[in-house]
């Protein structure tokens, strides 16, 4: 029954892996790998994925979400482009 209970390092708080976790995303500003990241381990887990691969999974995740963030953001405040020009330039 022995084996090395789960240490944290040193001038980390304690707490369970999870809750700090969570803090530590939170603070990153990192949303969807929040989100994500329980489902996509048991993913990879289940398709014997490596850690590299995992964690390429979860960035790719959040890099999609900022960029789909972004673009919506650009349309909606019409934040130059194309789409603001052809508004400006429409029909007088």
């Amino acid at each position: 029954m022995s084996g090395a209970p789960d240490t944290m390092p040193v001038g980390t708080m304690s707490g369970t892996p999870q809750v700090l976790l969570a803090h530590h995303l939170k603070q990153l500003k990192l949303p969807n790998v929040l989100r994500e990241y329980d489902k996509v381990a048991r993913e990879c887990a289940r398709d014997g994925t490596d850690h590299p691969r995992y964690l390429l999974r979860l960035i790719e995740l959040e890099l999609i979400d900022r960029e789909r963030r972004t673009i919506e953001r650009r349309i909606y405040t019409g934040g130059g482009g194309a789409l603001k020009r052809l508004r400006d330039d429409g029909p007088r």
